[in-house]
């Protein structure tokens, strides 16, 4: 384990950026202070040259495609695509092939990533309309949590038995993610478009299928019943006006039951992208109007939206590139989430505190995450530099994602993560990912 001297540094933590030194050693943050001399020879120092030090992203909703779906990504080739862009932590859901919904097979993705990961991990528990015993099983200590589909997405998760659920949400003290959209909806709307079109149903009617509507009847219900039972909610990449409607900025983040995420493509895009992007941007749920879009900004920056994470779900260009109704919905975007959120701090929506609040505190606090999410003495050196003004230009040759494309392609980004640090690590430097797998299993500090 090397020591590790970051000098000069804009530190951003907990509301506050203040110029200083970060010491690194034997993989935690040893010493935060103005100024730090080396304390060895052998200590390396790197100068951040004033530019922003942030805790390591904690994204807390990708999907990696291992096992079953490598053909699109892999743990290795999207935790190297992770990291350099300043994810150092990830948890990854469960509907790869086969689904996570029993221990066993949870454990072999555990075992996986172990071997490959350039990131920290943790991976959801699957639930199922048949798997409680399985669900009930789940270590609170070293599991994520667990993820139920209320709407059908990639794979055959569907969970949609209300006794079931009610069960599910009464019986476990864990954190249950939920994926909202109603399935009755959608297939009413679906019907409809290809009673109309067929199977070349235009992609900027992705929305109006999987409406407004449908989401909000979905995510309606999910808070009642979380309301109801008790359960520890947390809803996943929202996408409407009508659903902040649900949420509360009123109470401490610590005491919130029900907490809720926005996703970097619902706070980037709007249904006019559909023209010039097509089913590059057709994710589950659909990214809808500019209104909503700047419903979910003001819900995020008042604090009923409290996380940003990325959604990330990887298919191959030529897969995109099929009609709608065989076009699987989901795109790449961990190598260029926190730089769309600094080009949107550049443009004064958001401060750079606002920013590592939404993307590196809140997914700790909300996961109980053991010693991630912040700058702290003591804590695992899982930290990122950030340049505000080293422009580039996202192409195909500096993709890093095995599907080889992304929908910020041609997009010119005026901030770029120069460092990224894994358990005191430098995995990632100058436009080059190191071949240095130090990911760690995520703890949870639960009973």
């Amino acid at each position: 384990m090397r020591t590790y001297l970051i000098k000069n540094a804009k530190i951003v933590n907990e509301g506050q950026i203040f110029e200083g030194d970060v010491l690194v050693e034997n993989g935690f943050i040893k010493e935060i202070a103005e100024k730090i001399s080396p304390k060895s020879s052998d200590c390396i120092i790197v100068d951040a040259e004033g530019n922003y030090l942030i805790p390591g992203v904690i994204d807390d909703q990708v999907h990696f495609r291992e096992p079953g779906l490598t053909h699109k990504g892999n743990i290795a080739s999207e935790s190297r695509a992770a990291v350099a862009g300043g994810i150092t932590s990830y948890i990854e859901q469960p509907n790869t092939i086969p689904n996570a919904v029993t221990q066993e097979l949870l454990e072999q993705k555990y075992e996986i990533a172990a071997e490959t990961s350039y990131a920290n991990y943790s991976f959801m528990m699957g639930g199922t309309n048949d798997n409680l015993k399985e669900v009930l099983k789940t270590n609170p200590r070293n599991v994520a949590g667990i993820k139920l589909f209320l709407g059908s997405s990639t794979g055959n998760m569907l969970v949609d038995n209300q006794e079931v659920l009610e069960k599910i949400f009464s019986s476990t003290k864990m954190l249950i993610a939920v994926h909202c959209e109603d399935e009755g909806t959608i297939k009413t709307n679906l019907e409809r478009y290809k009673a109309e079109y067929g199977d070349e149903i235009p992609m900027k009617c992705h929305p109006l299928i999987r409406s407004a509507e449908a989401c909000y009847i979905s995510s309606s219900k999910a808070i009642e019943l979380a309301k109801k039972t008790g359960a520890r909610l947390h809803v996943f990449h929202l996408s409407t006006a009508k659903e902040m409607s649900l949420f509360t900025n009123k109470i401490p983040l610590e005491e919130k039951q029900i907490t809720a995420e926005a996703c970097v493509h619902h706070l980037w895009f709007t249904d006019k992208d559909y023209d010039t992007k097509g089913s590059l941007i057709k994710w589950n749920p659909a990214v809808k109007t500019e209104s909503d879009r700047e419903a979910l900004w003001e819900a995020l920056l008042d604090d009923r939206i409290d996380v940003i994470a990325t959604d990330h779900a990887p298919h191959t260009l030529e897969e995109k590139m099929n009609p709608y109704t065989s076009c699987p919905s989901g795109g790449p975007l961990v190598q260029h989430a926190l730089i769309a959120m600094f080009e949107k701090h550049v443009k004064g929506k958001i401060s750079v505190e606002k920013i590592v609040e939404k993307m590196c505190h809140n997914p700790a606090k909300i996961f109980k995450i053991e010693k991630r999410g912040f700058i702290r003495e003591g804590y695992h050196a899982d930290l990122v530099i950030v340049n505000a003004h080293l422009p580039w230009v996202v192409k195909k040759e500096n993709i890093l994602y095995k599907c080889g494309w992304s929908p910020f392609e041609g997009v010119n980004f005026k901030s770029r993560v120069t460092h990224t640090f894994v358990n005191g690590a430098l995995v990632y430097a100058n436009g080059k990912v190191k071949d240095v797998k130090v990911g760690q299993r995520l703890l949870f500090e639960r009973e």
